[in-house]
């Protein structure tokens, strides 16, 4: 099991490596062949948009065909975007790597099912955790790995991430075992209808609250990237310099808390604790970083609400994911990164609306709601769930 987890680590990080490397170089690529910001914005809008259907339909596919063949389809579509992204001579050639990106590399969906096939319910949360963790870690190092490689030309950043992607799909083909046996795969046939799956995935009563919560969760922090360089100049007068060394800090307390701390609290006070201490801490988190008045005082309220969500976001997605049967899974996963694909197409949206109108600090009081929107629902979930055991 371990060998199987520690190669998800690295697909998962080397998904979001890829990806973190190539997204803040889109805009340069787009200008190259001669398009402006509204192209460049325009192709992440149909990036997301595309994962809203990839998630669940490649969830339901590895529920039926297994979830190896899908982890590897979706590593070396992954690699062929990134070379298409280095060979691009046209902005329809870039729409093309956008589109494939788009289609095939939802890594995250099926490297999440892979960790419940092969963990046990009481281990499923820190199997979690530590797919969270690499997530953090390549979403900290590919802007750095990206903005080096870059000095030496555009596409280098995108073939350095298309061999590495291509090495990953090389190393699963030859070691990575299945995790879901011929006999507990799902005997539906698979269905290319996302909303359909949706509404399936909802119809699972015991987890419809949960669910709900993970939305509200991820919708608290989807903006806040994208808008806290805004936030921190305008408050503080921060350059890019100073926002970069600040994600890099938060990098580095995600990492630490999903990929080692979580694994230490989960044993003692268990998944349904920390989720409740996690989307508290995180709610308090969002207020602080709108009262701050000095700068340091963003790095420790900054680090208490990285504390919350790497307590919260483990724990409410094993949860989630011990509610359901391993032939579930899958569709379970792709359902879940269909809500979150969502949450990244409104969440920058609502939080700039909000920063241009209602105040610098607003959007940040909006998390901090909806974050305690998210305890709600686990809460209330957690009730039902007592009531009826």
């Amino acid at each position: 099991m371990k060998r199987s987890i520690a190669f998800i680590f690295i697909t998962v990080f080397v998904d979001m490596l890829g990806y973190s490397m190539i997204l803040p170089l889109l805009p340069f690529f787009i200008q190259a062949q001669g398009g402006n910001a509204a192209m460049a914005g325009g192709l992440q809008s149909v990036y997301a948009f595309i994962q809203l259907f990839s998630g669940p339909v490649l969830g339901s596919f590895s529920d039926r065909y297994g979830r190896k063949p899908i982890l590897i389809l979706c590593l070396f579509g992954t690699a062929v975007a990134y070379t298409i992204f280095g060979l691009a001579d046209s902005i329809l050639l870039l729409f093309l790597a956008v589109l494939l990106d788009g289609l095939t590399g939802n890594n995250l969906t099926t490297s999440f099912t892979y960790v419940a096939d092969v963990t046990e319910t009481d281990e499923r949360s820190r199997g979690m955790g530590i797919v969270s963790a690499a997530f953090g870690l390549g979403l900290m190092a590919g802007p750095v790995l990206g903005g080096l490689l870059s000095s030496y030309g555009l596409s280098l950043p995108a073939f350095v991430a298309a061999g590495i992607a291509l090495a990953n799909t090389v190393y699963g083909i030859f070691i990575l075992p299945e995790s879901l046996p011929p006999e507990k795969r799902s005997r539906h046939k698979p269905s290319l209808n996302f909303i359909r799956q949706l509404q399936t995935v909802f119809k699972i009563q015991n987890i419809r609250f949960l669910l709900l919560s993970l939305f509200f969760l991820n919708l608290a922090f989807s903006g806040l990237q994208t808008n806290f360089p805004l936030f921190s100049n305008a408050r503080f007068h921060w350059d890019a310099r100073q926002n970069g060394l600040f994600f890099a800090f938060v990098g580095v307390i995600a990492v630490f808390v999903q990929g080692y701390l979580y694994g230490r609290l989960q044993p003692r006070f268990g998944e349904k604790r920390l989720a409740v201490a996690g989307l508290l801490l995180m709610a308090a988190g969002m207020a602080g970083v709108a009262l701050a008045s000095e700068a340091w005082m963003v790095y420790p309220i900054v680090g208490i609400t990285a504390l919350g969500s790497g307590m919260s976001i483990p724990s409410l997605s094993g949860m989630t994911s011990n509610r359901v049967t391993l032939n579930e899974q899958g569709r379970l996963m792709g359902g879940n990164q269909t809500l979150l694909s969502f949450t990244s197409i409104i969440g920058p949206v609502m939080a700039g609306l909000a920063f241009d109108y209602l105040g610098i600090g607003a959007p940040y009081w909006i998390g901090s709601g909806l974050a305690l929107l998210a305890l709600f629902f686990a809460w209330r979930e957690l009730l039902r769930a007592q009531a009826t055991s």
